[in-house]
């Protein structure tokens, strides 16, 4: 399959994509967004992906406000994942800030989020994971990623810190933080864990026992230089650097 398709095709999310049938029917999103805002129909051909790492080109073959039938034709090779895996804990934040860093991590190629509650975190309702899904989804969708990472529900940092298990847990606080390891990325280029979390606190910080409450745990406190980021900069700054470390980018 020239690689061209890949970079041109309109792309779609396609959860229930199947190899072995020759048609299927997309979801009802984004058979409308397929309708309504890319005015395309039968005998359009795009690519769909199912968030597990499998794309197709594909073609329209029926096409109606709100149910599209695509017949799959020829498997498309997907953008290639990061090598070590890439876990993102991230305290949520408040507004649109989260909204962003889902998206800026899924694009940066992250395999799951893992959202926290913490002292300083203002606790937020169910409904904004099903939102969170839908901005993960459009930022794999625009990135040409074949896989939309797992979004876990949001739980509080003491669980998390005792529940998660990877091979490295780096977590991230301002510079002015006691105990601070400088410049501990930089192992990554030589001794590259079989699995990575990069822990983000909320917009006020960690608060001292948690940070050592996660120190206790295992986890290395590090700091991306003297210049303290906004919450929601943190994230991407961090993955961009750990992505380079890792020579995976």
């Amino acid at each position: 399959m020239d690689d061209n398709f890949r970079v041109a095709l309109p792309r779609f999310y396609f959860p229930l994509l199947d190899p072995a049938a020759p048609e299927g029917v997309l979801p009802e999103d984004e058979a409308n967004h397929l309708t309504r805002v890319m005015r395309l129909g039968k005998g359009d051909d795009i690519a769909v992906f199912d968030g597990r790492g499998r794309e197709f080109r594909a073609r329209v073959v029926s096409a109606a406000r709100g149910r599209v039938r695509v017949a799959l034709l020829d498997p498309i090779e997907p953008a290639p994942e990061a090598r070590v895996p890439l876990t993102l804990a991230q305290a949520v934040l408040k507004g649109d800030r989260m909204d962003a860093v889902i998206r800026d991590a899924t694009m940066m190629g992250v395999t799951a989020i893992e959202p926290v509650i913490t002292s300083r975190t203002i606790a937020r309702t169910p409904r904004d994971g099903q939102r969170w899904g839908r901005v993960a989804v459009a930022s794999a969708k625009q990135c040409r990623r074949a896989v939309v990472p797992a979004i876990a529900e949001p739980r509080p940092f003491a669980d998390w810190l005792i529940a998660s298990a990877h091979g490295s847990r780096l977590l991230l606080v301002e510079p002015s933080a006691t105990g601070v390891t400088v410049g501990s990325l930089r192992v990554l280029e030589d001794h590259a864990p079989a699995s990575l979390a990069l822990i983000v606190g909320p917009e006020g910080g960690w608060t001292g026992d948690e940070q050592r409450q996660a120190e206790e745990a295992g986890c290395i406190p590090v700091t991306l230089g003297p210049l303290t980021l906004r919450a929601d900069a943190v994230a991407i700054a961090a993955l961009a650097i750990v992505r380079f470390a890792l020579r995976d980018c």
